[in-house]
């Protein structure tokens, strides 16, 4: 059984959608107190309102990741509100469809900004605090995609995914002496707010492509992440983990019809 984390102080950046609040969910329901970090007040007051079910304290933060004081703002604030900060879910990041030729260079700046460079502010603005816990863990929100695979209209996204990694490596060697772990989740197909519009038989296409046959939830990555919290976790940093259901094992869709 896993140490308890109820108590600890969690900040989830994009935490009141998606992937973000299923990680976010995952903390409350162990009764940690969960700092959501998101732009839209609205969307994250519904989010609060159905955590507030669970034992752990779910506040939220106006934020805007890639500017550096509003990060280096609400570091100071979930710490001045909880005591302490020991997780920080560097989770947030966009991802709109793009090809290359129709790209612009703000374009690109602006997802690298978002997606990379927030992850770089996020865990410089929260080191002191990690540091005082005596066990801090940074856990990056990356993606199959552009760490492993490519998809068409994507190259801004995956760039900055892989980039992330680049970047976790590093930082998993400057952070140690802090006995700060720092590790990235790298989702697959998951089924968030984005996915619902794209109609049942699209869904039943991205499931028959993943050998065990369903789409993610995000209840799978928010339990990564619990993981990746706890004390029997302590000795992993560096480290990507694949939360994909065996998407990225097959060759080609043909590798899949003996399974």
């Amino acid at each position: 059984m896993f140490t308890l984390i109820n108590g600890y102080t969690i900040i989830v950046t994009g935490g009141s959608k998606g992937i973000g609040r299923g990680i976010a969910t995952a903390f409350a329901k162990q009764g940690a107190n969960v700092m959501i970090a998101a732009r839209d007040i609205q969307t994250a007051t519904h989010t609060i309102n159905e955590l507030q079910q669970y034992s752990g304290q779910v506040e939220f933060y106006q934020c805007d990741v890639s500017d550096w004081q509003s990060v280096s703002n609400l570091i100071n604030h979930t710490v001045k509100t909880f005591g302490q900060l020991d997780v920080m879910c560097a989770n947030a990041g966009s991802y709109p469809m793009q090809s290359i030729e129709q790209m612009s260079p703000d374009d690109w700046d602006s997802i690298l900004e978002n997606n990379l460079k927030s992850s770089f502010m996020c865990v410089k603005a929260a080191m002191p605090h990690l540091a005082q816990s005596g066990h801090g863990r940074v856990i990056l929100t990356s993606s199959i995609t552009g760490a492993m695979t490519g998809v068409p209209g994507f190259s801004h996204y995956g760039a900055s995914k892989a980039g992330q990694l680049g970047f976790m490596r590093t930082a998993a060697m400057e952070l140690a002496r802090h006995k700060i772990t720092v590790n990235a989740i790298l989702p697959g197909n998951i089924y968030t707010e984005g996915l619902k519009d794209l109609g049942q038989d699209y869904l039943d296409a991205m499931a028959a492509a993943i050998p065990l046959k369903r789409i993610g939830d995000v209840e799978d990555i928010g339990n990564t992440a619990l993981f990746l919290a706890s004390k029997e976790a302590a000795y992993i940093t560096g480290q990507s983990i694949v939360v994909d259901g065996g998407q990225t094992l097959p060759e080609s869709l043909g590798a899949l019809e003996d399974c």
